[in-house]
């Protein structure tokens, strides 16, 4: 198990992660993204200069995270019309590059949208494409800001839960800068306890099968010098039987009518162990990750990942997934149940936090009072 002490000043920030920016060279437009699949090795940029370029980035998770995932997919349409190809064959193939996150979906629909809507006001290619930029710009300004309110209410519920402080939380996956227009959903909470003071360790799964966590998570909570430890998967039960964890923070991808929450696979038996052992289960989302046209857990598709992705490792952490032959550690032709995200009932979460507010009991009811609030404030 790694552990890591603070190494920064409590209240001391380091340099924002460049996590995506758009960019005009010469030659023209381009989406930057930092390239995940390549951390912690290396911090090294990917420049996509159409959308099939960004569309292989975010199904081999150069790009990722549902948050993000919206923002990158707004670029994304604003791309296409900027370099002159067909905005809505590039809508169509954005959107359906990673089924399961619903900020995809809305980011892309929604700087569509924009193009769309100036094209019938009679607006030219250029004046058009540049309504899809300004709309991609919006997004992102919105979700840095949402990212501050999420960690304002999510660290005001964790002071009222544990008012002790020296919070000791458990966290899944990956879900700070790396993810977001801010400092992240589950992530920021955590950092804006360290910040107070009020965090005596962040647990880190290490999320199998492609290590978010360890290789993500670690990242950040090392660049901001909070006190954390990295532990495997199957190792958290130990920790709820030993007293260790005082809350579990998790990101979501999507979040159905009635409160189910997908979330990076693994999510459910942190949920499950939590619920038994009397510990706060809190997800914090975006109201962009509320899905209300999808009912309940079951009607929510699951992505399901490449087998070779549980039979084999990479030689090269640094390489991640695109493309680098990795060796076996299964025999030749061993199936694999490799599905990237489970389902958590909503009996089984103690609150969802949003940019809006805290749910808690989390509810349909509930959830859809809140969506119609952000509505009238943030979605065009």
């Amino acid at each position: 198990m790694a552990d890591q002490d603070a190494q920064s000043p409590v209240g001391s920030e380091p340099a924002a992660l460049p996590v995506l920016r758009w960019d005009e060279p010469p030659e023209g437009p381009v989406l930057v993204l930092l390239d995940q699949t390549r951390l912690p090795a290396e911090e090294a940029e990917l420049a996509c200069t159409d959308v099939p370029a960004l569309v292989d980035a975010i199904r081999t998770l150069a790009v990722r995270g549902a948050p993000l995932l919206g923002i990158a997919g707004a670029y994304g349409v604003a791309l296409a019309a900027a370099r002159g190809y067909d905005v809505a064959e590039a809508a169509g193939l954005l959107e359906q590059a990673r089924p399961t996150a619903v900020n995809l979906g809305y980011g892309v629909r929604r700087a569509a949208g924009a193009y769309w809507a100036a094209v019938e006001k009679g607006a030219g290619p250029e004046r058009a494409a540049a309504v899809a930029l300004d709309e991609a710009r919006a997004l992102h300004r919105e979700d840095a800001a949402a990212s501050g309110h999420m960690a304002r209410f999510g660290l005001a519920l964790l002071n009222e839960l544990l008012p002790g402080g020296g919070h000791r939380l458990l966290t899944h996956c990956n879900t700070g800068a790396l993810v977001s227009g801010g400092e992240g959903t589950a992530f920021a909470v955590a950092l804006g306890a360290h910040r107070e003071g009020r965090l005596r360790r962040l647990w880190v799964d290490e999320t199998r099968p492609l290590l978010q966590g360890a290789r993500l998570t670690a990242y950040e909570a090392a660049r901001n010098g909070m006190p954390y430890s990295l532990l495997t998967d199957n190792a958290a039960g130990s920790l709820f039987a030993a007293g260790e964890v005082d809350a579990v923070l998790i990101g979501a991808d999507r979040i159905a009518a009635d409160g189910s929450v997908a979330n990076k696979v693994g999510s459910y038996p942190l949920a499950v162990l939590a619920k038994y052992h009397h510990v706060p289960f809190i997800v914090v989302a975006p109201t962009t990750t509320v899905d209300l046209h999808t009912a309940d857990g079951a009607s929510i598709t699951v992505e399901q990942r490449p087998a070779r992705e549980v039979t084999e490792v990479t030689p090269q952490p640094g390489a991640g997934g695109r493309g680098a032959g990795g060796v076996p550690v299964a025999p030749v032709g061993t199936a694999a149940y490799n599905p990237a995200f489970d389902i958590t009932p909503p009996e089984l979460v103690t609150a969802i936090v949003t940019e809006e507010g805290v749910i808690s009991p989390v509810t349909g009811v509930g959830l859809a009072e809140l969506c119609a609030r952000s509505s009238q404030v943030t979605i065009s």
